[in-house]
């Protein structure tokens, strides 16, 4: 299986699903469960607490953004577009112009989920990494503002 390194560089891009809407912050927030029976399941004992896997990159990507780019769609894009299938997303820095992130915000099953998006927030990228899967981007980023640090 070849591994693949993605890091991403951004000059003040935009992170999220969406352009300008309203000039405020919204928060919206959903149960995801898979069902009573799947979420109080407990942890299999043949599964072990951790394990490694040993691997090694095989290509390097780095992704550039131009201001005003969407953060999620260019990666998209570059995904397929350079034909990546399975890779770990190890680093990513810059600034955002605005945000659209998804938080857990609970510690049971089912999952609770908020989705915050501020359409006029500026912030920094300070960091990211995560991973894809089958074309599919999963990644977490943290961001900060004068006010603190935040991510999803």
């Amino acid at each position: 299986m070849k591994r693949l390194f993605v890091a991403i560089t951004l000059t003040a891009v935009l992170a999220g699903l969406g352009g300008m809407m309203w000039a405020q912050q919204t928060r919206r927030e959903e149960v995801r469960s898979s069902g009573a029976a799947e979420d109080a399941r407990p942890n299999s004992p043949n599964v072990p607490d951790v394990y490694a896997i040993n691997g090694q990159f095989d290509r390097v990507v780095i992704l550039r953004f131009k201001y005003q780019t969407d953060l999620l769609a260019g990666m998209e894009k570059m995904v397929k577009e350079q034909k990546i299938e399975n890779a770990v997303v190890l680093a990513a820095f810059g600034s955002v112009r605005n945000y659209h992130i998804h938080q857990v915000t609970n510690r049971t099953f089912p999952s609770k989920d908020t989705y915050v998006q501020d359409p006029t927030a500026p912030a920094d990228l300070i960091g990211m990494n995560g991973y894809i899967i089958n074309g599919q981007i999963h990644a977490h980023m943290t961001l900060a503002n004068p006010s603190g640090a935040f991510g999803g």
